[in-house]
């Protein structure tokens, strides 16, 4: 068995695994804890509604495609899959690691597990070259956008898991309040976002912004500010996209 297709199996290995500790975390759930619910108990503003995290499914299916994609003939021997090695079976044993970190209540390490999982998308995302390697139809899809979106989502998800571990510690924020901060993060993410229309024009990455932004402001009508920043994060991160769109069908 050459070395290709053993990347190729670890791949769909590493997907049945996340696949099956997602599923069972929701069925189950883990440790009798829905992680839904987990998220409720922390009181923080930088949370979306729950019908966002819907946005699953389209990973879950951004990974079937993949798998599917890297199966095909003309794929076995691809340099740019070479390239991304096993860093996405990787991902996926740490995005599994997360979830019993979660639903067992440790947060604190939940957050290593997640910036874990964050570096490792960032790095298959450069190696990968999104957005700027000239890819087929077909590979843009079940490539470039999956990658996008995945990293898009757990960049929000990042910042989220971190304000809940700041919470559950007892963290006073240097004095600053808990909708202050939320706008600052709002704001760091949209910068994030900057740079990914600036140097990628990565709509996929700034539409999963979009739809996290939308929902943090549904979620927190208690707040205000947070809810005006979050529609104008929204705005501006949906402006980029359309920008992003636009520049790549005229570059």
């Amino acid at each position: 068995m050459s070395k290709d297709t053993i990347r190729q199996y670890v791949n769909l290995l590493s997907v049945l695994l996340a696949l099956t500790v997602n599923i069972l975390a929701s069925t189950l759930p883990l440790n009798g804890q829905n992680t839904g619910e987990i998220s409720d108990r922390f009181k923080v503003y930088f949370v979306p509604a729950g019908y966002v995290f819907s946005i699953w499914a389209i990973i879950y299916i951004g990974w079937i495609a993949f798998i599917i994609f890297q199966f095909q003939a003309p794929q076995k021997e691809s340099v740019r899959l070479r390239r991304l090695g096993y860093l996405f079976a990787i991902s996926n044993i740490a995005n599994a690691a997360w979830l019993f970190c979660w639903h067992y209540n440790q947060f604190g390490l939940s957050v290593l597990v997640m910036l874990a999982l964050l570096g490792l998308l960032i790095a298959s995302y450069l190696r990968l070259n999104v957005n700027r390697s000239s890819v087929t139809r077909a590979e843009f899809w079940s490539v470039d956008v999956v990658f996008s979106v995945y990293l898009g989502w757990i960049t929000v998800a990042t910042v989220a898991n971190i304000t809940g571990w700041l919470y559950f510690v007892g963290w006073d924020g240097f004095g600053i309040s808990a909708q202050t901060w939320a706008v600052i993060m709002l704001a760091v993410a949209s910068l994030l976002g900057l740079g990914m229309a600036l140097a990628r024009r990565d709509a996929g990455y700034l539409s999963v912004l979009v739809w996290a932004f939308i929902g943090i402001a549904v979620k927190q009508t208690p707040a205000p500010m947070v809810v005006l920043s979050a529609w104008i994060a929204a705005a501006l991160m949906l402006g980029l996209a359309i920008f992003s769109l636009t520049r790549r069908q005229t570059v």
